[in-house]
């Protein structure tokens, strides 16, 4: 806490987090009672990178007689929870931000909307570019005679996967941000280890992808990626912490 402001009762404390849960549970269900009309075609949306490679003559199945009602419907509710997201992290900050010192302030809450975009950007990037190029590979390996049907609760899982994979995955800048600002390492020491980063890379990639070289490829170079960003971003900001000490002496 702050040494200018007192300590508050424990159930003061209490009373402030259940109102900021009640509010992310509120934000949820309102962004859900307005796109649930809409779940069918929302769910048609998630299949396109699967139905645009399946042939003519194949469309996707509901092994379970609720699922052609019930995943679509649990799928809208997963998005409702992506989308508010920020509206979550505002108020998970409105509660932990008085308890905080201002360089605290002035370190979490970029760290906080940098993450969420770069969650986003992981999951887009899965949509957009991994999952058309692994569907149109698993539709045109599949054996003369074969019909690829998938069911639509077994697709709304793998599909989940892919996304909570890209979106950790994608989070790696942060990471590497994080341990340089708490000199748990610094950029050059990041650096010596780029050959492990690489190897465990790939090793992420074929443990959190479909077991085909180009999605774990995809998924390998994008953290690679990050991971130089992140370190180059790491000595940009530990220079202008010098530079700040440096001036304030």
């Amino acid at each position: 806490m702050t040494d200018n402001k007192p300590e508050l009762p424990l159930f003061v404390h209490l009373l402030e987090l259940r109102t900021r849960l009640m509010r992310i549970i509120g934000g949820i269900l309102l962004i859900f009672l307005g796109l649930s009309p809409f779940s069918s075609p929302i769910y048609s949306m998630l299949a396109v990178p699967l139905t645009k490679n399946m042939a003519n003559h194949s469309n996707m199945i509901a092994i379970d007689v609720l699922s052609p009602f019930l995943t679509p419907l649990r799928f809208t509710l997963i998005l409702s929870i992506f989308i508010t997201v920020p509206w979550t992290l505002y108020q998970i900050w409105a509660f932990i931000a008085p308890g905080l010192y201002q360089k605290e302030k002035n370190l979490a809450l970029p760290l906080l909307l940098s993450s969420t975009m770069l969650f986003y950007c992981g999951m887009a990037f899965a949509y957009f570019i991994i999952m058309p190029l692994f569907f149109a590979f698993l539709t045109g390996t599949a054996p003369e005679g074969i019909a690829v049907m998938t069911d639509i609760d077994c697709y709304l899982n793998f599909v989940m996967t892919i996304f909570l994979a890209f979106g950790v995955a994608f989070e790696v800048p942060i990471a590497t941000v994080v341990l340089a600002l708490l000199n748990i390492f610094t950029p050059d020491s990041m650096l010596s280890k780029r050959p492990y980063v690489i190897v465990g890379a790939f090793i992420i990639g074929m443990l959190l992808t479909p077991p085909d070289v180009i999605s774990q490829t995809l998924l390998a170079l994008p953290i690679w990626f990050l991971f130089e960003i992140g370190v180059f971003v790491s000595r940009l900001l530990l220079k202008r912490r010098r530079h700040v000490e440096s001036a304030e002496f």
